[in-house]
């Protein structure tokens, strides 16, 4: 019986193939250096970027300027969003089961934020340099990306 839920049950769970999301890593230029725009999360209110699933109609820069308008109220500077990296956490669905979440990460550049934005209120958001964004996220991955930001978007575009 034990056995028979392990193998039926537990392995088809631990073995779950990796889910895909996409984050809107915003930021703006100052006369002192980059800055990174960090809001909280929902429920547990640890620093992210603004990040979600895949929608329909949306490319993927499409789906990183949607979550940062809903999330953060950004207005982007113009441009196209640029594919600046990836990262990999562990996603807790309903009932607490963790999943594997390969997330890319597009950079957006930021004209000013909103005040009027679907999610205001329901979380905070800060800017950051770098150096205290990459301090502020838990995930290792995304420290660092966020921590060689500078460098990433001064790269030739690929």
């Amino acid at each position: 019986m034990i056995r028979t839920f392990w193998t039926d049950f537990i392995l088809p769970i631990l073995r779950r193939p990796s889910h895909y999301q996409v984050a809107a890593l915003c930021y703006r230029r100052t006369a002192t250096g980059t800055e990174v725009l960090a809001i909280t999360s929902l429920e547990t209110q640890r620093w992210i970027l603004p990040k979600g699933w895949p929608k329909t109609g949306f490319d993927a820069g499409g789906v990183a300027l949607e979550e940062a308008w809903e999330e953060a109220g950004v207005k982007p500077r113009g441009g196209k969003p640029r594919k600046i990296g990836r990262y990999r956490y562990e996603k807790r669905l309903r009932g607490g089961i963790p999943v594997p979440t390969d997330v890319d990460v597009y950079a957006i550049e930021t004209e000013k934020l909103y005040d009027d934005y679907p999610e205001a209120g329901r979380r905070e958001r800060r800017w950051m340099t770098p150096t205290e964004a990459a301090a502020a996220v838990q995930e290792p991955d995304l420290s660092r990306l966020i921590a060689g930001v500078d460098d990433l978007l001064a790269a030739p575009i690929r």
